[in-house]
């Protein structure tokens, strides 16, 4: 018997591991098609005789398109079938690939990136959500570290790849590359997902359409404020600021009056998943820092070229890709609660080095603290997704999936204007680009000492909802031994 069984476990390993192939492709698209656009903007602006403030509507388009919909496109998933819609996503990200290749003009290509992000909204959403449908459950944290290598190695390989994808075939090459990776994608997850169990029939008009709306609205607005004005926060800034919060006070009132909303408010009274949505908000923010602070940093305190500044910048996306397989076998290990404690503890360490490491150190003085920044990223990642989705109830795995994704995304939107101001103004009055040397490190330290507190306000929101739900139990113990 012992035998069947062990043949059995054998014939499906080869299924799972190519189903796991199906999502990491998947993961690797929907990050690769973020960070590769960047590098094509002077290239773009000067096919189509555009400036930088249109030409920036490439990127703009397709992380709004994220943004906004992955929420809803997780919930969509968890009502009629997420084998099926991850099928749809791909197929769309596919053809918009197809699409913004052939564009003959801009507006035509921004369009185009919409339905990409569309398409990569469905596929973010959906892929963490498959893992509890592809893997047993002891072994979560290794897929989720996969999942988090695979995110990470297309965000550091967009830049490079795009550049020797313009240099050598144009700039139309950086998205028909996409084409045969997705095709691939298409075919692994047909062949290899398992397939969408017998659900009761969905009545469609149980689709929380105004939810989906009002959330969408709210995210565009908060998402433009935080980016419009390269910097400059001005009255169309606050305009939109103020319209995503009455956005929030009329979502939260039309998901109170529906019968099957897009959000439930209820789940949010899970200390766990609050506690991680917003651990993940902070955490995000303080990444983008490494981006958005550490170019300026290594080009004009540390008198780097741009060749060298995109190496040293390479080198924390390159650690969460070896760090991420590692840091899930650990979260299976050890649990996944004490590594996210872990995890911002390194990420805090990291940033607090930093702040204290003297420019003469050069760039062994910068690498240092980032790869403990990033590697404890690798590690909270993994342990928080883990935690948050080992336990979801099935027919809600979609939907938190998206509002994990959604709150990463929202941190490195905050990230990247919020962190950004703070190293400006500690900068100096004078412009960043002919700031001294000595004012850009200062800026430097100021924003990572700020990093360093909010990782600290993590940590302590970190073990808060740990000892919260340790006190729950205990209060529901004794009753549960009464009732039996």
């Amino acid at each position: 018997m012992q035998a069947v069984t062990e043949r059995r476990d054998d014939a499906v390993a080869p299924t799972v591991r190519w189903a796991l192939a199906s999502l990491s492709l998947s993961m690797l698209l929907s990050s690769l098609g973020t960070s590769i656009a960047n590098v094509a903007l002077p290239t773009l602006a000067q096919v189509f005789a555009a400036s930088f403030q249109d030409v920036q509507w490439v990127v703009l388009a397709y992380l709004l398109a994220i943004t906004t919909l992955i929420v809803s496109a997780g919930r969509l998933g968890d009502m009629i079938g997420r084998r099926r819609l991850l099928l749809a996503g791909v197929a769309l990200f596919t053809v918009a690939s197809a699409l913004c290749g052939a564009a003959p003009t801009l507006w035509l290509l921004v369009a185009a990136r919409a339905a990409q992000g569309l398409g990569a909204a469905v596929m973010m959403a959906l892929t963490m959500a498959l893992v509890g449908e592809t893997v047993a459950k002891e072994k979560t944290g290794r897929a989720m570290g996969l999942l988090g290598t695979m995110s990470a190695i297309g965000t550091a390989l967009g830049p490079s790849l795009g550049g020797i994808l313009i240099a050598g075939l144009g700039w139309r090459a950086i998205f028909l590359v996409n084409l045969p990776l997705g095709l691939l994608t298409l075919f692994l997850a047909y062949r290899h997902l398992p397939v969408d169990r017998r659900m009761p029939r969905v009545d469609t008009t149980s689709f929380d359409t105004v939810g989906t709306f009002l959330l969408a609205l709210t995210l565009a607005a908060y998402a433009l404020a935080m980016t419009v004005g390269r910097g400059s926060f001005g009255l169309v800034n606050m305009a939109l600021l103020l319209a995503a919060v009455v956005g929030v006070g009329l979502l939260v009132l039309a998901q109170r009056k529906v019968a099957s909303p897009l959000i439930r408010l209820t789940m949010f009274r899970d200390p766990v998943l609050s506690a991680s949505l917003a651990m993940s908000v902070l955490v995000a923010t303080v990444m983008m820092a490494t981006l958005v602070v550490g170019p300026f940093y290594l080009s004009r305190t540390l008198g780097l070229d741009a060749a060298v500044v995109g190496l040293v910048v390479s080198v924390g996306p390159l650690v969460v890709a070896l760090t991420g397989v590692p840091a899930g076998r650990m979260t299976d290990r050890f649990g996944a609660q004490r590594m996210t404690i872990v995890g911002l503890a390194g990420i805090a360490a990291g940033s607090g080095i930093l702040t204290m490491m003297p420019p003469a150190f050069g760039i062994p003085g910068y690498i240092g603290p980032l790869a403990i920044i990033t590697a404890g990223y690798a590690l909270f990642q993994t342990a928080n997704n883990t935690d948050v989705m080992t336990d979801v109830p099935r027919d809600q795995r979609g939907v938190i999936s998206g509002m994990l994704n959604l709150s990463r995304n929202l941190g490195l939107i905050t990230g990247a204007s919020a962190m950004g101001a703070v190293f400006a103004l500690a900068s100096g009055p004078a412009s960043i680009a002919v700031a001294p040397p000595e004012a850009v490190a200062n800026g430097l330290r100021t924003t990572f000492a700020l990093a360093a507190a909010l990782i600290v306000v993590a940590l302590l929101i970190a073990i808060g909802s740990r000892v919260f739900a340790a006190r729950s139990s205990l209060r529901r113990a004794p009753h549960q031994g009464e009732s039996r």
